[in-house]
């Protein structure tokens, strides 16, 4: 796994501060040469991966990167999904089954699974969700995708239902399908890791809010602490800088201190935050991940 990830929230307008600064960066990255210029300063930067949703203006992303592959050697996608409000918005205008079969591959897999005798009603949920998933990874053919995570609005709502099977769904068919590691983002971790420990998913990849104001961490800073200190499994902290209230320097630190944290992914939008942000990862992390 590379240790050090770039993010796509600030390409989409997500910003958890400030709604004001999410359209201002909404508006500009609507043209897709303006988040192509921002990749490519990270890339010179010295970061290789590209955590991303698959938000449909991603495969824009992926075709430039096929289409010139001596400009991003060794430049890897860590896919996440699903992008939930693509399929909020199509069950809103199209019902649960016609929103299925517009997302399936169009090989009338729905219809396929429904004469078989599997449907919806008979709950065979397993064989739609690795339908979905490579629906999903359809953008990202001939491109290396070595870790695939599951989003976390995906994530946490199974945890509340207490769908645990459905983790070991998805790990099994991207490891199978993919040859890749499953990844689980979630905004509740010490709940998440002990479901996976259920599911016999050993030393699973999890990013989770880890900063030093508490900034979304469900169940405390003490909680994540402690599984991060004890628990067996691969941290990648995610919102290290509780989205721009601390600053580079500070937020990697208190990361760094923790100890086991494996991976960093952190999102901007100027050349001028990605050199403060790298610059600070290599003061605060040893070499294995500063020379990443």
């Amino acid at each position: 796994m590379e240790k050090i990830l770039f993010g796509d929230n600030q390409f989409f307008g997500v910003n958890h501060m400030s709604e004001e600064k999410a359209r201002a960066q909404a508006m500009r990255f609507q043209d897709i040469a303006e988040i192509i210029a921002v990749l490519d300063i990270a890339y010179d930067a010295g970061i290789r991966a590209f955590m991303c949703t698959t938000h449909e203006r991603i495969a824009l992303i992926c075709e430039h990167v096929r289409a010139n592959p001596a400009r991003y050697q060794g430049f890897v996608f860590y896919p996440c999904m699903p992008y939930a409000h693509k399929y909020a918005n199509a069950m809103t205008e199209y019902g649960p089954i016609e929103a299925l079969r517009r997302f399936l591959p169009e090989s009338g897999a729905l219809g396929s699974l429904i004469k078989s005798g599997m449907s919806l009603a008979s709950k065979d949920v397993s064989a739609i969700a690795r339908l979905l998933i490579d629906a999903e990874m359809k953008m990202f053919a001939g491109l290396p995708t070595p870790v695939i995570f599951l989003q976390n609005v995906v994530t946490d709502l199974l945890l509340g239902m207490g769908f645990d099977e459905a983790f070991s769904i998805f790990a099994d068919h991207v490891r199978a399908q993919y040859g890749a590691e499953p990844g689980f983002i979630t905004m509740n971790l010490p709940r998440l890791l002990d479901v996976l420990e259920r599911q016999s998913i050993d030393n699973p990849i999890v990013s989770a809010n880890i900063n030093k104001l508490g900034f979304r961490m469900s169940g405390g800073m003490a909680a994540y602490e402690a599984a991060i200190a004890n628990r067996r499994f691969r941290p990648v902290a995610m919102s290290v800088l509780a989205s721009g209230a601390l600053g580079a320097d500070e937020a990697i630190a208190y990361v760094a201190n923790l100890g086991k944290v494996e991976s960093i992914v952190f999102g901007a939008s100027s050349r001028d935050n990605i050199t403060k942000t790298m610059a600070a990862i290599r003061r605060h992390f040893p070499p294995a991940i500063a020379a990443e």
